[in-house]
């Protein structure tokens, strides 16, 4: 992610559980059908994903800012990379899985084109997930259906294979915004496996739930609006002082 202070000690610590319990689940799923000996964690955060793929014995490079500070990593330091995101990252080593888990939402619009191209130039497997329109979340800046980053990926010769979230979509283990926005892409005879025919944009039930639950009723709207009116209205009556 970009340097920023919103991404912060408390950032990392708000997803820390959540992160890993949703990768304890994941990883293993994605272990039975792709063989995977490296991966590279792009906006890897302190490195939540990159530890349970390095508990696997896999090798891992995670790479982020350098607001992300050595004492908050929990892979080795030697395994992370320091890279603005906003900027195109050095092609160098190839893995054989780049992954990028809600983070090109925190990326400038502009970014996102090359942003996908050199996830495709650094693995012949991408798993992703961004943030749909709507979802919300800290620094936000270009929320977009999966369908868009589908047509990114197509773009480098990437097909999208939907074969997680089919198995993930009901498991409470795991954060809703994985189990809604979570794609595979690779290149042609790179996954052996069938590909779900859900749709591509959809919105998991929870996050409507968690759209319900912060949006004022039209009632509480209202009560609120004749509040704010009633003490105008004092304000301006009272006599001169």
């Amino acid at each position: 992610m970009p340097d920023h202070p919103a991404y912060d000690r408390a950032f990392y610590l708000d997803q820390a559980a959540g992160s890993a319990r949703s990768a304890s689940v994941i990883v293993p799923l994605l272990r039975e059908f792709l063989a995977v000996r490296s991966v590279c964690d792009v906006g890897c955060g302190v490195g939540t994903w990159a530890r349970c793929w390095l508990d696997h014995g896999v090798d891992v490079l995670g790479i982020d800012g350098d607001h992300v500070t050595p004492d908050q990593l929990l892979i080795p330091a030697d395994e992370f990379l320091a890279a603005d995101l906003c900027q195109p990252l050095q092609r160098g080593r190839r893995f054989d899985l780049a992954m990028s888990l809600e983070v090109a939402e925190h990326l400038p619009p502009t970014r996102a084109e090359s942003f996908v191209a050199d996830l495709a130039a650094l693995a012949p497997v991408v798993l992703f997930s961004a943030a749909i329109p709507g979802q919300g979340g800290t620094e936000h800046v270009n929320e977009r259906w999966q369908s868009y980053w589908a047509q990114l990926f197509a773009h480098n010769g990437f097909a999208t294979l939907d074969v997680l979230r089919p198995r993930i979509w009901h498991d409470a283990r795991i954060e809703y915004w994985y189990r809604q926005n979570i794609l595979l892409f690779g290149q042609p005879g790179a996954i052996e496996c069938t590909a779900s025919a859900m749709p591509l944009d959809v919105v998991h039930p929870e996050h409507l739930a968690a759209v319900y639950e912060r949006t004022p009723s039209i009632r509480e709207t209202l009560k609120m609006l004749g509040q704010a009116f009633r003490r105008r209205l004092s304000a301006s009556s009272a006599p001169p002082r």
